[in-house]
């Protein structure tokens, strides 16, 4: 009864806690990309403000999907202890590693520059600013490294040796190089920006459909947004596929 209600417990929290992780990481890379498009337009008025509107409107979403990110996985990773605690201070030593340092390194590096860039605007220059939301997109992508090596240590063990009925890290190298890991993270990647676009692209279509309903001009911001989406995500689909056919054929080896 405790191990069914203790999966159950888990299950739900990751599950409700991923809902948020692929937007965060998609759309991370595609304000990147808005802002990068609003600062090499900032010699042509009409389109760098289009650019900045747009950045701002989606701003406001990631921000508040980035938030309800981070407090649902705060709870999943003391469910690691509290649910699984025998598991974890079994394999602590390798299992832990990797999530430690997507805690110091990569979610402090994402939480730093995503305060420089929330509050820095108009205060430091334009290309700092524009580096400041670039290196978000980079932490949120090494946050999904170091999780996924974890991960990838429990599908494919690498890297370790058992020392007094315990699993300990004898090769860091051979856990953040295993296949396993390497598959699943171009996959997640590429799954990320799916679902980041299909978002964008459907808020965007409500707009103008509603424009288009009104008898008004169709709004540029999601108009642009729409052809944005619709681009990248075309791409991110056939990677997708791609890659998950890849990951699922080296699971089978």
């Amino acid at each position: 009864m405790t191990l069914d209600l203790s999966r159950w417990q888990f299950g739900i929290t990751t599950v409700f806690h991923f809902i948020f992780v692929p937007l965060s990481i998609g759309l991370a890379l595609l304000m990147a990309m808005m802002q990068t498009a609003a600062y090499r337009t900032r010699h042509d008025p009409e389109r760098h403000a289009k650019w900045e509107r747009m950045t701002v409107f989606w701003r406001r979403l990631f921000l508040i999907n980035f938030a309800i990110g981070v407090v649902t996985g705060i709870v999943q990773e003391f469910q690691f202890g509290m649910n699984w605690s025998l598991y974890s201070r079994y394999v602590g030593s390798v299992f832990g590693a990797p999530l430690a340092i997507e805690g110091l390194l990569a979610f402090f590096l994402e939480s730093t520059f995503l305060g420089v860039w929330i509050f820095g605007k108009d205060r430091i220059s334009a290309r700092l600013h524009l580096a400041s939301i670039w290196l978000v997109s980079i932490g949120t992508m090494l946050s999904a490294l170091f999780i996924l090596a974890a991960n990838a240590w429990m599908q494919h063990p690498v890297g370790y040796k058992i020392v007094g009925n315990r699993a300990i890290m004898t090769n860091f190298w051979a856990v953040m190089t295993n296949s396993t890991l390497i598959g699943s993270f171009l996959h997640v990647l590429f799954s990320a920006l799916v679902t980041a676009t299909m978002l964008m692209l459907g808020i965007s279509a409500w707009h103008l459909l509603k424009s288009h309903r009104a008898g008004s001009e169709p709004h540029p911001v999601f108009a642009t947004s729409a052809k944005l989406a619709m681009i990248v995500g075309s791409v991110a689909i056939v990677a997708c596929m791609f890659f998950g056919d890849n990951q699922a054929r080296i699971m089978e080896r």
